[in-house]
């Protein structure tokens, strides 16, 4: 069809309203533009004169989805037809992003969907702005997730997502005085074009009531779980579409909703507000992205989301596995359920209830089935951030899972008496259910023994489990525990996230690095070539600029292409140390001030992060970082040299403009605490240099990319349990680290910003002062002091190029395709299922 045959027809369905129905498959102009034009007007109902832009995405990413479809029918029908073993990914965060380009990237029609739009008068990319970013995660757990959605589906393994479909994602942050300040994410206000509501896939999830014991026919003990409120979990399904191989895998999300609209009654009493609550009590399971847990009723509901998920979850993973008739002793061969951390582990006493009271299999049988099935994630080695729940409230909420979670400790504390007869300590770390001041229920330990497979997400964070956290399971348990180092999928972070650097790359060495990106070891030739590394320069001086325009188009800060962009963007925690990031920020302003900065480069400090709302002093070093940006920016000096600036809700769309433009990858949490990290791979691969401790996947990163490129400070993990045991103090590093102690005192209440704000950086005084948890006093110098070595690497600006190509063509092992082939060939048994290309008439 010619251009002008195209717009005559457009011009006849706008008068007519005779849209063609579009050939099935086609990704030709015509046959996008025509698919285009179907879905604006019968499933948007708007025309060229009353549609907006948003109107524009929504035509577009139905017309998309259908395209999507086509392959996801063929895909499940080839997994059913095969009888393959599927993998179950069960996770409480999915961080997708936006999804129309990644699709359109995927379905390898890029050029062609940016030309229809353009005959259309549109760009693609402004199309693409109007998608909201799903508000279904927070941060590394989620994006992890949605990595392994990408490359699971690119490798064509048989995987499915389970989660929550959150109404409401983690809050919207906006900056007011400084302050954070949290509004709802209420990112599902406009409907979701990619979701398909499955009202035939219902199951109901039962709380609270009892438990009564009776005996069978048999004379077999058996347990009913009985007067429980019920909900009902509804499924929404998302396409996850593999790069260029018409693979299309599920993510599954549950939504809560009530088993009665209301109660007529009490509505015909006139009691309007109390017919209404039982549905509103229901569906708030599903309202919102981690309520906070400071109160009761905030735990409560967290782990009734936990329950009501995996509960939903299994049910359904069942039905799937009953549809063919089998014993249940094959239920291993074809089923894999990984828990993405500890938020999921309610599935092993909830798989042990079902296979005991409703299949009547016996104890030992069902827990063979259970801990062959289940492998289980750790994310953290923070005591704080290991869930325990209170028995008190998990057996009130879980009557029956409690008295199977009782059972499962009293076997394991049996097993590890006959094991380590007299070791009450061992006992006591190893239990499931311990006296902590109240009985609690320690959900890492239950996941590890209710799994054949336990991993880390870092070289170092795995041998830390092994050897200190979880030494005793280890022991017990030789071979379960394994690391399988987090890697980032490349079609986001690199060729979607980064298309300047994905272009120069592509030229360079061809495309296969987008699915091998160990292909990227062939750039290290080019960092020899002189034009070659102009060209590498430009490209991040215009991600420098575009990133320049979108901070200023948002109503923030003039962002200098010209000065070092030294980035730190990531959820803001006491360990991640953005603390330690400002305190140097502050010495680089009294040197500047007083004329000892030298020809140091101008520099643009850059952050970004979340902090949780009941993180008060997560929340106050961000005002201490708005402050200090205040402070630079006031001082004429100081100002020319160097600006501190807060770019507001960071989330993954923000992130796709701040990597590509970073320079200085900011990676420096204390040692022992980052369990890996994704952020500084993602940095890595968008060609900027790190700056880090050595923890998490920095340690590894340092082994791919070389000594010489990569700065590397501070005390190790031996380091500070030498420092710790030798009785650290931080106010005698202070003491002897003078531009410390004058950074410490222009925040004291004396002080530059103590008297401006005067008392509200007291505690952040008194933690550098005193405990200071997470060694800024011990780490100070040694920063600074690499800060430094940054400072005169990027004054040679072509070494720092050089450096810059070369990590970046150090970077193939950090791909999750990688990651979840390992995952896939040494804990799941699971096989890939390659799908046949269809004949591709005009594709």
């Amino acid at each position: 069809m010619s251009e002008t045959q195209a717009a005559r027809d457009g011009a006849a369905e706008r008068r007519t309203g005779e849209i063609p129905t579009p050939a099935p498959g086609r990704l030709d102009i015509d046959g996008i533009v025509e698919a285009f034009a179907h879905r604006m007007m019968y499933s948007v109902a708007k025309d060229e004169y009353t549609a907006s832009t948003f109107n524009v995405y929504q035509a577009l990413a139905y017309a998309v989805r259908d395209r999507v479809m086509e392959r996801w029918f063929r895909t499940q029908d080839a997994y059913y037809r095969n009888d393959v073993k599927r993998v179950y990914y069960l996770s409480m965060e999915f961080m997708l992003g936006r999804v129309l380009l990644s699709n359109i990237l995927n379905l390898g029609a890029y050029e062609a969907y940016s030309a229809a739009m353009e005959r259309l008068g549109y760009r693609l990319e402004e199309v693409a702005e109007e998608e909201a970013e799903a508000g279904l995660g927070n941060g590394g757990l989620g994006r992890l997730a949605a990595c392994f959605l990408d490359s699971a589906a690119t490798l064509g393994l048989p995987f499915y997502g389970y989660g929550i479909r959150y109404e409401y994602g983690i809050f919207a942050q906006t900056i007011v005085d400084g302050f954070q300040v949290e509004a709802p994410d209420n990112w599902l206000r406009f409907g979701n074009p990619w979701e398909i509501a499955r009202p035939d896939a219902v199951y109901p999830v039962r709380f609270y009531g009892r438990v009564e014991y009776r005996r069978d026919e048999h004379g077999r003990d058996r347990f009913d779980w009985v007067d429980t409120d019920r909900v009902m979990a509804m499924a929404y399904d998302m396409p996850v579409l593999g790069y260029r191989n018409d693979t299309v895998n599920s993510l599954r999300l549950w939504g809560a909703k009530s088993t009665r609209e209301f109660d007529l009654a009490i509505f015909n009493a006139g009691d309007y507000v109390r017919a209404v609550e039982d549905k509103d009590r229901t569906e708030s399971i599903s309202k919102v992205l981690y309520p906070s847990d400071e109160k009761r009723a905030g735990k409560e509901l967290r782990l009734r989301q936990q329950y009501f998920f995996v509960s939903a979850t299994l049910q359904d993973v069942i039905r799937r596995f009953r549809k063919v008739h089998r014993p249940w002793d094959l239920f291993p061969a074809k089923v894999a359920i990984q828990l993405n951390d500890t938020h999921p582990a309610l599935a092993i006493p909830e798989l042990m209830r079902v296979l005991i009271d409703e299949e009547n299999l016996e104890w030992d049988a069902a827990w063979a089935i259970t801990e062959r099935v289940f492998g289980y994630t750790n994310h953290t080695v923070l005591a704080e951030a290991l869930e325990r729940w209170p028995v008190e409230l998990f057996s009130r909420l879980l009557p029956r899972h409690s008295q199977i979670v009782e059972e499962i400790d009293g076997r394991l504390r049996a097993v590890v008496r006959a094991r380590y007869p007299g070791d009450e300590e061992r006992l006591r770390r190893m239990a499931i259910v311990r006296d902590e001041g109240e009985r609690r229920v320690r959900m890492a330990n239950l996941a590890i023994v209710g799994s054949h497979s336990v991993n880390g997400v870092a070289a170092i964070h795995t041998e830390l489990l092994k050897t200190s956290t979880f030494a005793d399971f280890h022991e017990l348990f030789p071979g379960r525990f394994s690391n399988k180092t987090n890697g980032i999928t490349p079609r986001r972070w690199l060729l979607q996230a980064n298309p300047r650097l994905a272009g120069l790359i592509t030229e360079a060495i061809g495309d296969r690095w987008v699915t091998d990106l160990n292909e990227l070891a062939r750039l290290s030739a080019f960092a020899e070539d002189a034009g070659f590394r102009a060209r590498w320069a430009a490209v991040k001086r215009g991600n420098k600029l575009a990133l320049a325009d979108v901070a200023l188009r948002d109503g923030g800060p003039v962002l200098d292409p010209d000065t070092l962009f030294d980035c730190q963007a990531k959820r803001i925690h006491e360990y991640k140390r953005q603390l330690l990031n400002v305190l140097h920020v502050l010495a680089l302003f009294h040197r500047i001030r007083e004329n000892r900065a030298g020809d140091a480069p101008s520099r643009t400090v850059i952050f970004a992060g979340k902090a949780a709302p009941s993180y008060v002093f997560a929340k106050l070093i961000i005002k201490l970082i708005h402050a200090v940006g205040d402070l630079v920016a006031r001082d004429p000096i100081v100002a020319g040299r160097l600006r501190v600036v807060f770019l507001p809700n960071y989330g993954v769309s923000m992130a796709e403009r701040i990597f590509p433009a970073c320079e200085l990858s900011e990676q420096i949490s204390t040692a022992g605490f980052e369990a890996s990290g994704t952020g500084n791979m993602k940095a890595a691969l968008n060609g900027a240099l790190t700056i880090g401790t050595l923890d998490g996947a920095n340690v590894e990163i340092r082994q791919a990319v070389g000594q010489g490129n990569i700065f590397i400070f501070g005390h190790t993990m031996a380091g500070i349990e030498a420092l710790r045991e030798s009785g650290y103090d931080p106010r005698a590093w202070i003491e002897r680290t003078p531009e410390l102690a004058r950074a410490i005192a222009t925040i004291r209440d004396d002080g530059e910003l103590g008297r401006a704000y005067p008392g509200l950086f007291r505690p952040v005084v008194e933690a550098l002062t005193g405990e200071d948890r997470f060694l800024h006093c011990a780490d100070f110098a040694s920063f600074a002091e690499c800060q430094t070595r940054v400072a005169e690497t990027y004054r040679r600006p072509e070494d720092w190029t050089w450096m810059s190509i070369r990590n970046v063509a150090a970077m193939g092992r950090f791909s999750s395709d990688r990651t979840v082939q390992e995952y896939a060939r040494e804990i799941w048994g699971a096989t890939p299922l390659p799908m046949k290309r269809p004949d591709p008439e005009g594709s």
